[in-house]
């Protein structure tokens, strides 16, 4: 059977900024559901392809209908639009779902002329875009092809995130932890897998009004940040600080955890929107607006939700884990992408193994919706362990794209080993490098296909990348990649033997934090990737070329981009982002590549 995955609606970036105020150009511009566009194709129950549309239409975060990102598939597979079996829709917007937000919106305590607003705009977001009519003609106008209403399943959101996270598992029976900012109605959904069976537990499902998530998504936006985008900038600050001994938004009320082991927030259901929280922020922390420009009161604040992230999931947990004897847990959901919470979760909380995917977040339910959708006709999946499964270029290509700047840039053939090691040994110096080799990963990290990479044994090069590469804030971390063989050597992985994704943060071994300067963050901490010969050969040679010039047993590694953009996929995308930047050299595929 053929199945192909997808998620994001064509649109909903103008509904929401016509009904909400909600634009491109705005702060909330990440703020639409749909965000992380993408497609996915099982065939038979394998995963052959998968690409983020980001990637293609170069819009980050990118709600759009993922017409490229499906094409791809198709093409990679050799398949046409009529030999596809069944499309999984990432979302699951059901008439019980439009009757429980109209009773919602009819009983909220505001004026009637506000409700029968609110009524409206809804009534027009859920039937040009939630509906299954909508779905159906959003896919004909784009794709030109008239998709039979059997053939479109809408999986919810949330067991599509579900199925992610079992697609990529290394064990069957388990319990799940999905959150994230919301589903259609939740916010977080929990339960186990056992035998098969998918077993949710109701009296742990969390409101998407209760959200956690959509939470420090407001705390980013208080310090100055894009909420649904750069929250892990308010984790990385937070690594300046301590954690506090009383924690302000428990204290004054912002977050109740309950005798249940679930937990509450102040504002649920306030019609003022999610920016009330603003002056509870004001009042937790005796700020103000021009306190939120200070490098200190960023850090007091960003610690205290930090804290308040594992410390709420953490209680959350343990309520889980009354309820199921398996130890084995899968984390999904775009908080899963919080890899300090992961590790402390991964020491603290009752569960033995955590097992974070490289789809963590929504980019993964394109994938989950057609693995959801496989498992459900008894289709066994097969899926690679790595996550390098988009587009890749044969040497004629990225040859034509260099022949194209032939008058901005220079450029060497060094086929076979000869490219890792005249890499290696540039990498020895002060020297940046962009390396584009293979498939392009999947998911919001940078795993060694599109990456930047630098030597971490000078402290200055972390300033360097972020001024003058990623033209970013320089409080920001970068992360190492190490070899499986000797993560446990550098790094205190606790229970874990390899860490693939990017998905937890360890603390670097004393001996190695100024061998390791630049990749280590300010807490001597690292969010680290694992590199294997089995998931990537050519990487992995590279570090031990490295390594056996410098003794230096990691490299740095960040996506391919600079700040605002989404990584590169193209030859012609690593060659424009080579050119703005100040990258030294930049390796496409055997070409090791220098500006004129």
């Amino acid at each position: 059977m053929k199945i192909l995955g997808y998620n994001g609606f064509s649109s909903i970036a103008e509904l929401y900024g016509r009904l909400y105020g909600f634009t491109p150009e705005s702060v909330d511009r990440h703020s639409f559901l749909g965000h992380d566009a993408g497609a996915a194709l099982f065939i038979d129950g394998e995963l052959v392809a998968a690409v983020e549309e980001e990637r293609m239409n170069r819009w980050k975060k990118t709600t759009a209908f993922p017409i490229n990102a499906m094409n791809w598939c198709l093409e990679q597979a050799g398949l046409t639009y009529d030999d596809i079996d069944l499309y999984a829709f990432g979302w699951k917007f059901t008439e019980e779902f439009a009757d429980s937000a109209i009773t919602r919106i009819a009983g909220a305590p505001i004026p009637a002329e506000y409700r029968l607003q609110a009524l409206g705009s809804f009534g027009e977001l859920y039937n040009n875009a939630f509906s299954r009519t909508a779905l159906l003609r959003d896919f004909t106008e784009h794709t030109g092809h008239t998709l039979p209403d059997e053939k479109l399943i809408c999986v919810p959101h949330h067991e599509a995130h579900l199925a992610c996270g079992l697609t990529f598992a290394s064990t069957d029976d388990t319990a799940f932890y999905i959150s994230d900012g919301q589903s259609e109605m939740e916010s977080v959904t929990v339960g186990e897998v056992r035998n098969g069976e998918v077993n949710i537990f109701p009296s742990l499902t969390i409101s998407a009004a209760d959200s956690l998530a959509m939470l420090f998504a407001e705390v980013t936006r208080y310090l100055g940040f894009v909420p649904n985008n750069d929250e892990y900038k308010v984790m990385g600050l937070a690594g300046f600080g301590t954690p506090p001994e009383l924690n302000p938004f428990l204290e004054k009320g912002i977050v109740t955890l309950t005798d249940d082991g679930r937990y509450t927030m102040a504002l649920a259901n306030d019609p003022r929107g999610p920016r009330a929280y603003q002056p509870l922020f004001d009042d937790a922390f005796d700020g103000t607006e021009d306190d939120r420009h200070r490098f200190d009161f960023r850090v007091k604040v960003a610690t205290a939700a930090q804290q308040l992230i594992e410390l709420a999931t953490s209680h959350h947990l343990h309520a889980l884990a009354r309820e199921t004897d398996l130890r084995d847990l899968i984390f999904e959901g775009g908080l899963a992408l919080n890899c300090v919470n992961n590790t402390k979760l991964l020491r603290d909380s009752p569960f033995e193994r955590i097992e974070v995917s490289f789809g963590a977040s929504d980019p993964g339910v394109s994938i989950g919706a057609a693995a959801h959708t496989a498992m459900a006709r008894s289709e066994s999946l097969s899926a690679p362990s790595a996550p390098y499964l988009g587009p890749e270029y044969e040497t004629e290509e990225i040859r034509a794209v260099l022949d194209a700047h032939a008058s901005e840039l220079t450029w060497e053939h060094l086929p076979g080993d000869a490219i890792v090691e005249r890499t290696a040994e540039l990498l020895t110096g002060r020297t940046v490098i962009g390396w584009f080799q293979g498939r392009t990963e999947y998911g919001p990290r940078a795993l060694g296909n599109r990456s930047i990479l630098a030597n971490p044994s000078f402290p200055e090069m972390k300033d360097i990348i972020n001024t003058r590469v990623k033209h970013r804030e320089e409080f920001r971390p970068f992360a190492p990649i190490v070899l499986e063989e000797d993560a446990h050597k550098v790094f205190d992985l606790s229970t874990k033997s390899k860490s693939p994704y990017m998905t937890f943060v360890f603390p670097v071994r004393p001996e190695y934090r100024e061998r390791i300067a630049a990749a280590t963050h300010v807490d001597h901490t690292s969010r680290i990737q694992t590199v294997g010969d089995e998931d990537n050969p050519l990487l992995a040679s590279l570090l031990r070329a490295f390594i056996a010039r410098t003794d230096v047993p990691c490299l740095v590694n960040t996506s391919f981009n600079v700040a605002g953009e989404p990584i590169v996929c193209s030859p012609a995308d690593a060659v424009s982002c080579f050119l703005g930047t100040d990258i030294d050299h930049v390796v496409i595929g055997e070409f090791l590549v220098t500006k004129a």
